[in-house]
């Protein structure tokens, strides 16, 4: 009986030693069957994630290559020009009366702008009228003496030196009759001066002389400063290489010129380039050109710098490309080409033009092909592009939108 208690004992004891086994090796299980579950559900994410050395495709805009007309547009600094810049200033000396005109007015040929005292040179035109009514009665006199002379001449009844005196008394009193006359025209001239007129159509500026100043010939302040700005004149200046190409066209038609604000915003006007200068300035290259403008609505004002803008050819049917998709490397100018697979090639370009925002290919391209316009500091001959939506273009066209 009592071995039996033993044994009942022992059997307790070995079965309570081998729960806690139990137990850890049930929480291993547990735990390794989350480790499972864990892993099966992130496996899907891990393989759909790329790797880390694989290339994103760069977004890029792209334009079409294609054919149009391209003018070609040489462009200058140019100062604009009254047309007629006249001083007035009075040609004789006196009182200056009044001015006829307002500040700013325009005037016409032949308007009075100002009025000198008259009276002066008024008393030396009668002066001179009574001088040769004097010598024109002295000269009837003496043409009547002269007739008497030759009347008794054939009696003998005057000596020939009287005769010949007299004769030379009527020469005399006719020239001093010319002089008369001249000296009447002369006073007739400067009383003229006294009536200052507008010589040219044109604006007064600030008047320089108030009335009731005495004014001078031999001064140089002057009166008022009118100026012809219809039309106006620009004078600008071009690349003395260019002479060639501006003589050419000036050769074929009439050179046109456009006048441009300074900050390339507002169109000032059109005209046409009248001539170059007989020189090239050798320190700076260039040469100066004049252009004759209309300027009917006043947009251009004498003093004013424009960009003046001259049209020298028309190229037809040019293979063009936005210029922004032209690059320059060691090797010189390329654009880089949108291929079928979605990559693109490094091509080579020969360009001759550039105008405006516009750049004519003269190799290296053809019709319909796309290049790229954006992002080319991230290319390289290879890589993948995706076309940005919307921003799709052509140098002619719109283009298609990327799909």
């Amino acid at each position: 009986m009592m071995g039996a208690r033993l044994s009942g004992l022992t059997g307790r004891m070995i079965r309570a030693a081998r729960r806690p086994r139990v137990a850890m090796a049930a929480a291993a299980l547990i735990l390794l069957l989350i480790i499972g579950v864990y892993a099966a559900s992130d496996a899907p994410q891990k393989s759909a994630a790329p790797s880390p050395g694989a290339a994103q495709p760069v977004r890029v805009e792209t334009a079409v290559a294609a054919h149009k007309d391209v003018p070609i547009f040489l462009e200058g600094l140019g100062t604009v020009q009254a047309y007629y810049t006249v001083t007035v200033t009075p040609r004789v000396d006196g009182e200056l009366l009044s001015v006829g005109f307002s500040e700013g007015q325009t005037v016409k040929p032949g308007d009075v702008l100002a009025q000198i005292d008259a009276r002066p040179y008024q008393a030396a035109l009668d002066q001179a009228i009574a001088m040769k009514g004097k010598d024109a009665a002295l000269l009837e006199n003496a043409r009547r003496d002269l007739a008497r002379y030759i009347s008794l001449a054939p009696e003998e009844f005057t000596s020939e030196q009287t005769l010949e005196t007299q004769r030379s008394l009527v020469a005399q009193l006719e020239a001093q009759l010319v002089a008369d006359q001249a000296a009447i025209d002369n006073a007739k001239t400067q009383l003229s001066y006294t009536t200052i007129k507008s010589p040219i159509y044109g604006r007064t500026g600030i008047r320089l002389t108030d009335p009731g100043n005495i004014v001078h010939a031999a001064t140089s302040t002057g009166i008022v400063v009118v100026t012809q700005v219809q039309p106006i004149s620009v004078i600008f200046t071009l690349p003395a290489d260019s002479l060639s190409q501006v003589r050419l066209a000036m050769a074929s038609a009439p050179l046109t010129v456009t006048a441009i604000s300074r900050d390339g915003k507002n169109l000032l006007g059109s005209g046409t380039v009248e001539l170059i200068d007989n020189q090239i300035d050798q320190a700076t290259g260039t040469m100066r050109l004049k252009a004759k403008f209309p300027n009917k609505d006043s947009s251009l004002w004498p003093g004013d710098f424009v960009n003046a803008r001259v049209l020298v050819q028309t190229r037809h049917d040019a293979l063009t490309v936005p210029s922004a998709a032209v690059q320059r490397g060691p090797d010189g100018v390329f654009a880089y080409v949108v291929t079928q697979d979605s990559t693109v090639e490094l091509r080579p370009l020969q360009v001759s033009e550039e105008s405006g925002a516009v750049t004519i290919v003269d190799k290296g391209l053809r019709e319909g092909e796309r290049v790229t316009t954006s992002n080319q500091y991230r290319l390289q001959p290879g890589s993948h592009v995706r076309v940005v939506e919307g921003q799709v273009g052509s140098s002619a066209d719109p283009g298609k939108r990327a799909p």
